[in-house]
């Protein structure tokens, strides 16, 4: 059986940073595409970043770009979400997620494994 286990959330100041982590459990890690999302209270689950089976096969939202940066080590069948800059509108619950295709989608109905969540909270 195939899980996925964030961790790394916490509250810290705008402008901070914090690494989350996607630990995954149960299958060959390569062959498995990692996305990473959030859901603010009162909104949807949004596709955030992503990592494919290749080292440079990697996928962010605009809102994100040049402050996350999205890294896998196989070795250890995890996947990092490194975020700089935080700001209170990256406050929210963000879940990774796993899939079998070789690209990560920011379709959450292309991933077959979800974890239960890290709180981030960014605030002065």
């Amino acid at each position: 059986q195939v899980q996925v286990l964030e961790s790394g959330g916490g509250l810290v100041q705008p402008g901070g940073s914090l690494r989350l982590s996607c630990a995954h459990s149960g299958g060959t890690f390569r062959y498995y595409s990692i996305g990473w999302f959030r859901q603010a209270p009162g909104k949807e689950r949004d596709f955030v970043a992503g990592s494919g089976w290749g080292d440079e096969m990697t996928y962010y939202v605009e809102s994100v770009k040049g402050r996350f940066t999205v890294s896998r080590d196989n070795a250890k069948n995890t996947v990092y979400l490194q975020m700089m800059n935080l700001q209170p509108e990256d406050t929210a619950v963000y879940y990774c997620a796993a899939g079998k295709l070789p690209f990560a989608r920011d379709d959450p109905g292309t991933y077959d494994y979800w974890g239960h969540g890290t709180q981030v909270t960014v605030s002065s």
